[in-house]
């Protein structure tokens, strides 16, 4: 029993990995991946947001739930800006947004509302690191 723990705990362990490899290589690869706020854009931020499908429901259960609770239509709220939008295989959807910071609560509130039911959700606040990672290559050159 602890040896099938013990398996299962490091299936789970590379799941994670793969999937943190992923988003790295998206975000070194992808230019609109990861931006960070444009030039005059003081007050915003960049937030991923998971979109992981209830992989008990078919595709079409999900998109008749979404169009049951309207999401297309509300998301994402006015002065929400879409940075980027992929769907990642096995997942679900990937979504980062630039938000200004009064409207954090406005971008929770539709997820909690439109989206759950048919995805499971998580955010994750996303800085631009490929500038970064090209000056350190540079450099190692």
């Amino acid at each position: 029993m602890e040896s099938m723990r013990r398996n299962i705990s490091t299936k789970r362990y590379f799941v994670l990995l793969f999937t943190v490899m992923i988003l790295t290589l998206f975000s070194i690869t992808c230019p609109v991946y990861g931006q960070q706020a444009k030039q005059g854009e003081k007050g915003t931020f960049l937030l991923t947001i998971f979109l992981k499908h209830d992989q008990s429901k078919t595709l079409g259960e999900i998109h008749a739930q979404l169009t049951k609770s309207e999401f297309v239509k509300n998301f994402p709220p006015e002065g929400v800006e879409i940075v980027s939008w992929y769907v990642m295989m096995g997942i679900g959807q990937v979504v980062t947004l630039r938000v200004p910071a009064e409207k954090l609560r406005a971008v929770n509130r539709v997820i909690e509302q439109r989206a759950w039911g048919a995805f499971r959700t998580e955010f994750y606040a996303t800085y631009d690191y490929k500038p970064i990672w090209e000056a350190e290559r540079e450099k190692a050159h």
